[in-house]
C-alpha cells in the first residue's frame, strides 16, 4: 500500500487526504493541533501532532512517503523558512513525489501586470520572502517536486460573510487593484493530481485565470448574501482602520495566468469563474471526497 505524508493538512490538506484515502492510500497527516487531528481522523488519515517549530519529523517517516504534500505555512518571523529547511535536512536524499502550496505573494507587485511562471519573483515582504526561502530549499533537496503558487483560497467557511453583513468598509480600488482567487476543492483536486501525474515543468500558477478586482468580488457577495455592497475608503483611511498585514496584501496589485497549468496538466477547473464558486460556497460544506 502506498503511503502519502501530508505536513499541514489544513482544508486544502483535508482534502487531499480524503482523496488519497479514496484511493487506497494509507495516509499520514502531521498536524500542530488537536482539533486538525481530529478532522484528519474523521476523513480516514492517521494523524500525529506536531511541532515544525521544535524538531523536523525522523527521517523514517519521510523515508516511507511515496507521495509528499506540505501545505506547513512557514514561521512568523525572519526571510528563511526554518521548517521547510528540518524537513530538506530530514529527507536525507529520499525524493519522494511532493507538492508544495506556496503563494502569488512571491511575484510581489506588478501594478496590475500580468505575471506568469517565467516571471522574476520580487517579494515584497518578509513573509513572501520565507516563501521564496522554501521554495528554493525544496528544489534543492527534491528536484522533480511540483511547487502551486496559489493566490487567494477561497470556499466553504473561507468567506468574508461577516465583514460584509456588517456593513465594514473596504478600499476603494479605482486604481486598477487586482486579485486572483482558486477555490479551494479545485487546489485540492490539483495537489492530488500533481503528486500522481508526471508534468512538463516544476512550477505552476494555481490559480482559476479569472482575475477581478477586490471591490467586485466583495459586490458580487454582498449580492448573493442579499446586502449592500460595502462602503468604500480611500488608502488613507484604510491605513488607520486595517493591520499592517492587511495593508500588505492590498498594496499589491497583479493578473496571474494559469495558460501553462491548463496546457501542461489538462484540468478543467470545478469553478473556473469566482461567482459560481461563491454560490457553491454559501450553500455549505460540499464533500471533499
Amino acid at each position: 500500500m502506498s503511503h502519502t505524508l501530508i505536513i499541514g493538512c489544513g482544508d486544502t490538506g483535508l482534502r487531499v487526504a480524503a482523496r488519497a484515502v479514496a484511493a487506497g492510500e494509507r495516509v499520514t497527516a502531521l498536524v500542530r493541533s488537536r482539533a486538525s487531528a481530529i478532522r484528519a481522523r474523521r476523513v480516514g488519515a492517521l494523524a500525529r501532532q506536531w511541532d515544525l517549530d521544535d524538531k523536523p519529523p525522523e527521517t523514517a517517516l519521510l523515508a516511507s512517503a511515496d507521495r509528499l504534500v506540505y501545505s506547513a505555512p512557514p514561521p512568523r518571523q525572519g526571510t528563511a523558512d526554518t521548517r521547510m529547511a528540518g524537513i530538506c535536512e530530514a529527507l536525507a536524499g529520499h525524493r519522494p513525489a511532493t507538492a508544495y502550496i506556496s503563494t502569488s505573494g512571491v511575484y510581489g507587485d506588478h501594478g496590475g501586470g500580468w505575471v506568469d511562471e517565467d516571471t522574476p519573483v520580487a517579494p515584497g515582504s518578509e513573509r513572501a520572502r520565507r516563501r521564496v526561502d522554501a521554495e528554493t530549499r525544496l528544489h534543492e533537496a527534491v528536484p522533480e517536486a511540483v511547487i502551486l503558487r496559489a493566490p487567494g483560497i477561497y470556499g466553504p467557511g473561507r468567506l468574508p460573510v461577516d465583514r460584509i453583513l456588517a456593513g465594514e468598509p473596504v478600499l476603494d480600488d479605482s486604481a486598477h487593484a487586482w486579485t486572483n482567487r482558486i477555490h479551494i476543492d479545485d487546489l485540492g483536486a490539483l495537489v492530488w493530481k500533481a503528486v500522481n501525474e508526471r508534468w512538463a515543468h516544476r512550477l505552476y500558477n494555481a490559480t482559476d485565470g479569472t482575475p477581478t478586482s477586490r471591490t467586485a468580488y466583495s459586490d458580487t457577495l454582498a449580492e448573493l448574501l442579499g446586502t449592500d455592497p460595502p462602503p468604500r475608503i480611500d488608502w488613507a483611511e484604510a491605513e488607520q482602520r486595517f493591520s499592517a498585514m492587511r495593508l500588505s496584501f492590498l498594496s499589491e496589485s497583479r493578473r496571474m495566468t494559469n495558460a501553462r497549468l491548463l496546457r501542461d496538466t489538462g484540468y478543467r477547473f470545478l469553478f473556473p469563474d469566482y461567482r459560481d464558486g461563491l454560490i457553491a460556497s454559501l450553500r455549505g460544506e460540499p464533500a471533499i471526497s
